[in-house]
């Protein structure tokens, strides 16, 4: 790739005079060997997935085999059919979804890892319900996998994307970033537009803790997707407006870099801490793995 930060990305667009998806499905060419058209049918196969697992996270039984989870995406959904949520139908929509997706995962069934398993609903949460808001083609959306896919990138190249290594601001976290500036190159934002969303997302998850109640990624993470998404949301619409991330993008993926070193390993995916050792995660740990049982990780 010819750019590792996100200033040199904008610069990189602003040169060549490209959005960043296009100059995704350019460099992802180059990278791999493939056309262009190649790469872009690869990731239209993927977003079809994310597509089926919003559909299923819907319509099917999404209890975990651990049975601590199932079916939250489904209450929301009725819930929405039932009132006036106080997010609003859209924002509410998106939950839903990323729910959706999240709880699939869990339940064994077939995801996107955005960029990882347990970020994964928030991409598909955003993308799906404001396709269906705005009546985009697909086309359109797979663009914005590649925009997504770039940001996420230069934050796996500076900084974390993994929960073991930098808590959940790097799962949830970078998907939320990955989302907002994406979305925000969706709604015709530009480049400088997009990047200012990334900070503005990355600023509000800043030392978020990954404590998976029974090391599984179901209890915080799923209901973390369901916020990561609207979230995404906001912080879109903030860059849309002209809110700009005083600090640099590329500072704020700097700075994540540094709390994650910082938090203690008992707050990385160990369930050592955190919610996974309040008296209810412990007693849950119990059950699922015998007294005095530990999880697999």
């Amino acid at each position: 790739m010819r750019f590792s930060t996100l200033e040199e990305l904008k610069e990189l667009c602003k040169a060549e005079s490209l959005s960043i998806s296009g100059m995704m499905v350019k460099e992802q060419a180059l990278e791999t060997g493939k056309t262009e058209l190649e790469v872009i049918e690869q990731m239209s196969a993927y977003y079809e997935v994310m597509k089926e697992a919003v559909h299923r996270g819907l319509h099917q039984d999404t209890t975990s085999r651990s049975g601590l989870t199932g079916k939250d995406a489904q209450r929301v959904s009725a819930y929405m059919n039932q009132t006036i949520p106080s997010l609003g139908a859209d924002a509410c929509t998106a939950m839903a979804y990323a729910l959706a997706v999240s709880e699939v995962n869990a339940s064994m069934g077939r995801i996107i890892a955005t960029p990882t398993a347990g970020s994964c609903g928030i991409i598909p949460g955003v993308f799906v319900s404001t396709q269906e808001r705005f009546q985009w083609e697909n086309s359109h959306m797979v663009y914005g996998l590649f925009a997504a896919g770039a940001i996420g990138y230069v934050i796996a190249n500076n900084s974390f994307v993994s929960g073991a290594e930098g808590g959940c601001q790097a799962e949830v976290g970078s998907a939320i970033g990955m989302a907002a500036g994406a979305l925000t190159e969706l709604r015709g934002g530009s480049p400088e537009q997009s990047v200012h969303a990334v900070g503005i997302a990355l600023k509000n998850s800043l030392g978020l803790i990954c404590d998976p109640v029974g090391g599984l990624v179901e209890i915080p993470c799923i209901v973390r997707n369901g916020f990561g998404a609207v979230t995404a949301l906001a912080a879109s619409d903030m860059a849309l407006a002209g809110v700009r991330s005083v600090i640099p993008s590329d500072e704020v993926i700097d700075v994540m870099l540094e709390v994650g070193s910082a938090m203690p390993e008992k707050h990385r995916e160990t369930a050592k801490g955190g919610l996974a050792q309040t008296p209810t995660g412990r007693s849950i740990m119990n059950r699922l793995y015998g007294k005095g049982g530990q999880s697999p990780t």
